[in-house]
């Protein structure tokens, strides 16, 4: 493997290391989160399904060999939508490998603002499934009403609680509960996606191996309080996500990261 390059961290929660540079606009309040208008719903699928869909499945198992273990899980599941939590590690994998989950539903990803703030690719963004993170309680209602209308309508809505991308981390990062809610308000299966990073059997390439396990189902209890459900959601998904990269052997490629030490 290529020599790592060792970078320093102070909180696993809010550090990020991206690198993207990209200067972040704020969604706009008047963000249309979901399209009815037929001409776009059309053009929309078009894109999606036919072409960018089989490109970047292709692209994937080109760029990192990805296969999935234990995806069988959703089969039960495929006639409904659900949710998934994934770590945040590859780039751009990370916006692809949740698309090839499945073939009968399409894939919501939740975005930061960052996502649809590169001109000229909003729409295109969009229509593919970016689903960006509002930038105000004005437009949070919409936000909210339209993750309901693609659950409902039996999509995949993708989700990195860690929320900051730390290129090919091997292990799993403290993260915030908030995005749980959906799972509890909906009501629906959520499921984990974790991205491991193996040594390559092709002794001529450097790259590793990104193996995907997929575990769940995980329900919100709506036996307990709101607070102590979601609470109680987070760990379990979390507990799943680090079981995988405790079990699995990882190498590390590019990148070692270190804590700092408290002065």
């Amino acid at each position: 493997m290529k020599e790592v390059k060792t970078i320093k961290y102070k909180d696993e929660v809010n550090d990020d290391f991206a690198g993207t540079n990209i200067d972040t606009k704020k969604t706009p309040e008047n963000f249309k989160y979901v399209h009815t208008n037929i001409f776009y719903r059309f053009f929309a699928w078009i894109l999606y399904w036919p072409i960018v869909k089989p490109l970047i499945t292709l692209f994937t198992k080109i760029s990192c060999h990805q296969k999935f273990v234990n995806k069988k899980v959703l089969k039960k599941y495929r006639k409904q939508g659900y949710i998934v939590y994934a770590n945040h590690t590859i780039i751009p994998e990370d916006a692809f490998i949740p698309n090839m989950l499945t073939w009968s539903k399409k894939n919501y990803i939740i975005v930061g603002p960052d996502a649809i703030s590169i001109p000229g690719i909003r729409t295109l963004v969009t229509m593919l499934g970016g689903y960006p993170i509002p930038a105000s309680i004005k437009t949070g209602q919409n936000y909210l009403d339209g993750i309901d209308y693609l659950l409902k309508h039996n999509n995949v809505i993708t989700i990195y609680p860690e929320a900051h991308i730390w290129p090919y981390y091997t292990k799993i990062r403290e993260f915030k509960d908030v995005s749980f809610n959906y799972a509890y308000t909906s009501g629906v299966p959520v499921f984990s996606l974790t991205n491991t990073f193996v040594k390559s059997r092709n002794k001529l390439r450097k790259k590793p191996k990104v193996v995907t396990y997929i575990n769940g189902p995980f329900f919100a209890d709506q036996s307990l309080p709101r607070k102590e459900s979601i609470l109680k959601l987070r760990n379990e998904v979390r507990d799943s996500m680090v079981k995988v990269t405790e079990s699995v052997e990882q190498v590390e490629y590019k990148f070692h990261y270190e804590k700092e030490e408290a002065e």
